[in-house]
C-alpha cells in the first residue's frame, strides 16, 4: 500500500507542477527521474491477445509502455502536454496517426521527438544520435498525410502537443518493432542485465538507468589484447578509439554527466562500482574497427547503501563507492 500511495502522490505532484508551467516552453519541464518512473509504474502492463488491440484515453501528461491505440480529446485548452513512450531495450517506438482533428493554423501542434527530454536535457545526447537535433522533431502540422508514421531510433520517444480548442482530438497507434542492434537505451527497471554490441560501426551507444545503482561489468571485448585497467575519473581511454565509460549525474544527457570510470581493455569480469546518482550510464564509444561488446548487471541501491557511500565519498558529485 505504501508503494501505491507513493506513486499516486508523485503523479499528483507531477501534474500540478507541469500544469503550472503552461506559459513556458514545453521542453523545460520539472519532471524528475523519480516522478518519471512513478508514471511508468502507473502504466499497467497486461497481456493482450494478438487479435485484440489495447485502447485507452491519452492524458495530458502520460507514460505509455504498452502497444495500443490512444486517443486524446481536449475538454479545455491544453497548452503544455507531453507523453513519454518506452519499450523494451531491443525494441523501438512506432507512432502512427489514425485520425487528427486539430487547428494547425490556430497554433495547435503535435510533435514526435526521437528520444526523451527532461528538465531541458535530451536523451540520447546530440553526440550519440545519428540525426541533427532539429531533424529529431517531426511535426504533424508540417508533414501531415505525407508522414503518418514516425519511428524512433531507440526504445524511447516523446509526444509534445498543444491544443487550444475544447473538442479537438487525435488518435494514434503505438507499436514496438524489434531492433536487432539496440543502441541508446533507457531501462524500464532499476535491476537487470544487458549486453551491448556494436558490430564494426562508428557510433556511440548509451545505456541509461535512471536510478542509483550498483553496476557489475561481467565482460568487455574491444578488440584489444591487453589486460584490463580501470581508471577512476581519468579520461585516459579516450585516445584508444574504442572504450566504455561509466557516467553519473542527475540529468538525462550523458554528455553533461560526470565520468566515474574508463574501461578500455579486454576483460572477463566481474568488476563492480556503486553510483549514487539519479542517473547512471554505461556508454560505449566505437571507432568501427572492431565488434565491441560489453555485458553488465545492475541493481538498485537501498537507503542504507546510499547513506553509507554518501558518508564515505570524497567525490564532489553524487556518491560513488
Amino acid at each position: 500500500m505504501e508503494g501505491t500511495f507513493r506513486e499516486q502522490l508523485f503523479f499528483l505532484v507531477l501534474c500540478l507542477s507541469f500544469l503550472k508551467g503552461d506559459t513556458r516552453y514545453i521542453e523545460e519541464n520539472d519532471i524528475t527521474p523519480e516522478g518519471l518512473f512513478a508514471l511508468l509504474n502507473s502504466e499497467l502492463k497486461r497481456e493482450i491477445p494478438e487479435t485484440l488491440i489495447y485502447r485507452r484515453p491519452l492524458r495530458c501528461l502520460d507514460m505509455v509502455a504498452v502497444e495500443g491505440q490512444f486517443t486524446f480529446t481536449a475538454d479545455r485548452p491544453q497548452l503544455s502536454c507531453a507523453s513519454f513512450f518506452i519499450a523494451e531495450p531491443d525494441q523501438v517506438i512506432s507512432v502512427e496517426y489514425d485520425s487528427v482533428d486539430i487547428d494547425c493554423r490556430g497554433g495547435d501542434f503535435i510533435k514526435v521527438f526521437d528520444g526523451w527530454v527532461m528538465k531541458g536535457e535530451k536523451f540520447p545526447s546530440s553526440q550519440d544520435h545519428a540525426l541533427p537535433l532539429m531533424e529529431r522533431y517531426v511535426d504533424y502540422c508540417d508533414s501531415g498525410t505525407v508522414r503518418r508514421t514516425v519511428r524512433s531510433s531507440q526504445n524511447v520517444a516523446m509526444l509534445f502537443f498543444r491544443i487550444h480548442t475544447a473538442g479537438s482530438s487525435f488518435t494514434l497507434t503505438v507499436r514496438k518493432p524489434i531492433n536487432p542492434f539496440p543502441c541508446n537505451i533507457i531501462s524500464q527497471t532499476p535491476e537487470g542485465s544487458f549486453t551491448m554490441v556494436i558490430p564494426q560501426q562508428h557510433r556511440n551507444c548509451s545505456f541509461s538507468i535512471i536510478y542509483p545503482v550498483e553496476i557489475k561489468i561481467a565482460e568487455l571485448s574491444l578488440g584489444h589484447l591487453n589486460d584490463f585497467p580501470i581508471k577512476r575519473s581519468i579520461p585516459g581511454c579516450a585516445g584508444a578509439g574504442d572504450f566504455v565509460e561509466l557516467l553519473g549525474g542527475n540529468g538525462m544527457d550523458p554528455s553533461k554527466m560526470f565520468p566515474v570510470a574508463d574501461l578500455c581493455y579486454k576483460f572477463n569480469g566481474p568488476a563492480q562500482m556503486k553510483i549514487g546518482c539519479d542517473n547512471t550510464v554505461v556508454r560505449m564509444v566505437s571507432s568501427g574497427r572492431f565488434v565491441n561488446r560489453v555485458a553488465f548487471q545492475y541493481r538498485l541501491l537501498d537507503r542504507q547503501e546510499l547513506q553509507r557511500i554518501k558518508v564515505n565519498s570524497v567525490e564532489d558529485f553524487c556518491f560513488t563507492g
